[in-house]
């Protein structure tokens, strides 16, 4: 069997703890310290594209449409974004871990075709609180995969954004008929109503983490409600 090659390690701020790169023959895989199993592997990422597909559905042909997706990941949202969108929509992708940005500037860039050459991607280096606590009405979609969906996982700083309060905030960023789409790995129905206290419209889709196999995870599409 090919053995793992190990290519870099970044520490989380806030004690978030600390992420190990490897590299299998084509295969990469991240993994995150004091978490069984791996936390992302190149081979297992259509959910995170679903999310994508899914949360930016409603701007296919909008004109200029801003995309914020939180989590750069191994790179497969924010293609998905740019995929789902037109020439001229912007997607912003906001990143806390500076070395993540550089994997994926380097070899862990072809995994997803290296969405981060394309001009029309943004990169905000920080905690994406800061574009979401704005309250001013910026995105057409925002786009979640910051964590392990409403129970925070590798952040604790994370929870504002499921809570009731970060999401009045994040519903205030959206333009009207706006849609927060967030990754989850299971269903969370007392999540669900807390969107639903903030304002939103919300529905719930399945997205296997492979085409057609795979874990089932939850994708939440929670709407702007049209009257704002």
């Amino acid at each position: 069997m090919i053995p793992w090659v190990y290519l870099g390690k970044a520490i989380i701020p806030n004690n978030g703890g600390e992420l190990t790169l490897s590299r299998r023959d084509e295969e990469f895989s991240i993994k995150l310290s004091g978490i069984r199993g791996e936390l992302m592997n190149s081979r297992v990422y259509n959910s995170e594209q679903e999310l994508a597909t899914l949360g930016c559905a409603h701007i296919s042909t909008t004109k200029n449409a801003h995309v914020l997706v939180g989590g750069l990941g191994m790179g497969y949202t924010l293609a998905a974004a740019l995929g789902a969108t037109n020439n001229s929509a912007t997607v912003t992708v906001a990143e806390l871990v500076p070395e993540v940005v550089q994997w994926n500037k380097g070899p862990l860039g072809r995994c997803a075709k290296n969405p981060l050459d394309n001009p029309r991607t943004k990169v905000h280096l920080g905690d994406i609180k800061t574009l979401l606590a704005t309250r001013a009405p910026t995105y057409n979609a925002i786009l979640l995969d910051v964590d392990n969906g409403p129970e925070g996982l590798t952040q604790r700083g994370n929870d504002w954004i499921y809570s009731l309060s970060g999401l009045k905030d994040i519903y205030q960023t959206l333009l009207p008929k706006g849609v927060l789409a967030i990754w989850s790995a299971g269903p969370d129905n007392l999540f669900t109503l807390r969107l639903k206290k903030a304002g939103y419209e919300v529905s719930t889709r399945i997205a296997r983490a492979r085409k057609g196999k795979g874990s089932r995870h939850t994708i939440f599409l929670a709407r702007k409600a049209s009257r704002s």
